[in-house]
């Protein structure tokens, strides 16, 4: 299952999905202002630890933005600066409890850990809660996410339904994540079935999962579903071929920090103000909102 090797899955001499390089790079990007009418709130303020309050800042762990691939939830406008959902959203209850955020990057691997060790404050790299990572930090929920699948046009699928349908394909994903978990627990379900296995390859950013796509080298994208909806929209060549799963996705905090509840209270006021739902409607992902920010959900695995 865990073969390098790809599978060129041209038949007329072009590659499914040739034009999706392209399309990454020129996938406009939205502009409007979410942010700035958003106000302090004293009293989720007051929730923060003196010492946060004092300082006015929040160290936050995340990885860095590059180019447009990772949209809708961040990303580099033509300017350099980082953009998308995650970073209106952060931004917007950064000034709900009156402070600003202190950015430090590291590797989705390594945000958690950071969390844990204290050399971030806040942990956001789309993490979805799962009972392994709840053991070891806390969550303070923002949005649903899923497990969705991304193809290149002309593979022969047109919708994924179970891990069988990935059968005899080649399969990219993100190492260390949920959906890594996911392929290698169900590797064997293809020899179950009398079919050949899928195989899988792991990248640490999205930007050579598109170009595999282009050319012929990747049939199917296994990542999070609001980022495969986005590109399916904005990428040409791929088609969106559905979801399987969905998790709730959130900040991640130190074990028993105070800062679980404030952000989770901050995502909340931004419900109440609509502030929330006009961010999700920039980004053209309103499906994916929460009617109700939680700390620590029960994790379905």
């Amino acid at each position: 299952m865990l073969s390098a090797c790809g599978s060129d899955t041209s038949t007329t001499g072009t590659h499914p999905g040739e034009a999706v390089a392209a399309g990454a790079a020129t996938a406009k990007i939205p502009t409007q202002d979410v942010v700035s009418q958003v106000t302090v709130d004293p009293a989720v303020r007051a929730e923060l630890p003196q010492a946060v309050r004092t300082r006015g800042t929040l160290l936050l762990g995340t990885s860095p933005a590059i180019g447009t691939s990772a949209l809708p939830h961040a990303g580099q406008a033509p300017d350099g600066t980082t953009v998308g959902l995650d970073v209106d959203l952060r931004n917007a209850v950064a000034k709900v409890l009156g402070v600003r955020w202190d950015v430090q990057y590291g590797t989705f691997p390594t945000v958690i850990p950071g969390v844990q060790n204290g050399r971030f404050d806040v942990g956001q790299d789309n993490f979805g809660v799962t009972k392994a990572r709840e053991q070891v930090v806390d969550f303070a929920t923002y949005l649903n996410d899923g497990q969705s699948f991304l193809g290149a046009q002309g593979i022969g699928l047109d919708k994924v339904t179970s891990l069988t349908d990935l059968c005899g394909h080649t399969v990219a994903t993100t190492p260390g994540s949920t959906f890594q978990q996911i392929l290698t627990a169900g590797a064997a379900r293809c020899a179950a079935v009398g079919k050949s296995p899928y195989r899988v390859q792991y990248f640490a950013d999205t930007a050579p999962i598109f170009l595999g796509l282009a050319n012929g080298k990747i049939d199917i994208y296994f990542g999070p579903t609001l980022a495969l909806k986005y590109d399916a929209l904005h990428l040409p060549g791929t088609t969106y071929l559905g979801q399987i799963s969905s998790t709730p996705v959130g900040f991640v905090t130190a074990k028993g920090s105070r800062l679980a509840k404030a952000l989770s209270d901050a995502v909340n006021k931004l419900v109440a103000t609509g502030d929330y739902a006009r961010i999700f409607a920039k980004w053209s992902v309103p499906e994916t909102r929460v009617s109700r920010s939680v700390v620590n959900p029960t994790a379905t695995f």
